[in-house]
This record gives C-alpha cells, sequence and structure tokens, in this order.
C-alpha cells in the first residue's frame, strides 16, 4: 500500500510540475512611454540607413543602388540593435510588435517606391534625403496606425523647410522651453499625458542634434544655397536641429 501511495505522489507531483512549466506566463505591461521610444528609436534607425548611403544614392554612375525594401529593413534592424541594445520586438499580440510592424511596412513601402528614381542612371542629386525619407515613413506610419498612433519629424519653427513638419503648439512649446534650455541633459526625451485633437493621449519627443552629415545642407554658411536650393541654417555640429515626436491616442 505505502508504494501505491508514494507511487500516486511521485505521479501526482510530476503533474503539478508540468502544469506549473506549462502554465502561461503573463506578458510584462507595456507603457506608452516604452512604445514611444521603441518607435523612435526604429525610425531614427531606419533614417541613419539613408543618410549613411547619400552619396551613393546621388551616384550618376550606379543603376541598383542595392538598397531594396528589404535591404534598408535589414540594415535599419542591426542600427536598431546597436541603439536598443536587443533585438527588434515584433510579437504581434503586443501594441509594440503590432506599432513596429506598422513603421517597418511603412519603410518597405517608402523604399519600393522609390527605387526608380534612386536607382535612376546619369542623374546625380535625386532630392531623396533623410528628412524626406524620414517625412514620408512617418506620414505612411501614422496612416497605417491612424486612431492608435502618429509619429512625426519635426524641428524648431526657424528650421522648418517642410510646412508638413510644422511643430504644433505642445511640440513647439517643450522645443522652446525645454530643449533650447542650457541645463536641458541632451539626448534626453520629454514625455506627457495630455490631450492632441481633443483626445486624450500620451506624448513623447526626442531632441534631434545636428550631426556631420547634416551640415552640408544645414550649415554654415548661413543663408547660403545647399544642394537642394534651399538656405543653408548656420548649424553647427552637435546644435539642436529638430526632434522626432510620437502621439499615442489613450
Amino acid at each position: 500500500m505505502s508504494k501505491v501511495l508514494s507511487v500516486l505522489k511521485k505521479g501526482a507531483l510530476a503533474i503539478a510540475v508540468v502544469a506549473t512549466v506549462s502554465a502561461p506566463v503573463a506578458a510584462r505591461a507595456e507603457t506608452e512611454e516604452e512604445i514611444a521610444k521603441e518607435m523612435a528609436t526604429l525610425f531614427r534607425a531606419a533614417r541613419a540607413v539613408i543618410s549613411k548611403h547619400q552619396a551613393h544614392i546621388n551616384d550618376p554612375n550606379v543603376g541598383d543602388k542595392g538598397l531594396s525594401s528589404d535591404a534598408v529593413i535589414a540594415q535599419a534592424k542591426e542600427n536598431y540593435k546597436t541603439a536598443a541594445g536587443h533585438d527588434l520586438a515584433l510579437d504581434p499580440a503586443t501594441k509594440t510588435g503590432e506599432y513596429l510592424q506598422a513603421e517597418l511596412d511603412a519603410i518597405a513601402a517608402v523604399m519600393k517606391e522609390a527605387q526608380p528614381l534612386i536607382n535612376e542612371q546619369g542623374k546625380g542629386f535625386k532630392g531623396f534625403l533623410p528628412a524626406v525619407f524620414a517625412g514620408r515613413v512617418a506620414a505612411a506610419t501614422s496612416e497605417k496606425l491612424k486612431g492608435k498612433a502618429e509619429i512625426k519629424l519635426t524641428a524648431p519653427k526657424e528650421y522648418v523647410r517642410n510646412r508638413a513638419n510644422r511643430p504644433d503648439d505642445w511640440e513647439s512649446n517643450v522645443i522652446e522651453s525645454k530643449f533650447k534650455d542650457a541645463g536641458w541633459t541632451k539626448d534626453a526625451g520629454f514625455s506627457e499625458a495630455t490631450q492632441k485633437d481633443g483626445k486624450a493621449a500620451f506624448r513623447f519627443i526626442l531632441p534631434e542634434y545636428y550631426g556631420e552629415g547634416c551640415l552640408s545642407c544645414h550649415g554654415e554658411p548661413k543663408g547660403e544655397s545647399d544642394i537642394t536650393g534651399g538656405a543653408k541654417e548656420g548649424g553647427k555640429l552637435g546644435d539642436l536641429g529638430g526632434a522626432i515626436s510620437v502621439t499615442i491616442y489613450q
């Protein structure tokens, strides 16, 4: 009898262990700030691919630039991993996964549409700049996530060239009162639970600073025409030049 009880106890223990291992682990709750930061990080990572290959894109002697949708996304994921310290998480059961996938789909669509232009042999400057790419990706992502989330490339009012990128009142206030403040921690974003267009929203904005690749169009001398025909802003390396703004509706 004792042997039978021993076997039953072992069997019950085994079942309990299996049940414990098999039980689903509750997913960690996502915060709006985490989602917004992930979106901004991927956005930067993708734009960096275009910035890195700008001279190649404008090379009139090369046809196929090798910058297909898949190639750009692969490089963006590598840039993202370097910046975030982990691989891109695309779990469709999470908002993060859903929103990042929408961003990737937008990148793919923008690059697919741009192939005839960037691969045009015999033509130098194509006008397909990092800011142009970013603006198109932002618009496509926001359309895919309409009513859920938006992402936007903006800048201080005096630096905005594309009217679609003008900062709204909330963005302008953060840029002017916080990012331009000498005491603001460089690279630190700002977030706030507020409203947008009459809807409850979580807003996050991340400052952007001029790098070497930005100065050919936005550097000195101020007022001189750049390759696009626009007037240079007279910016210096490390100056505040823009911001990535993310809105997540409640």
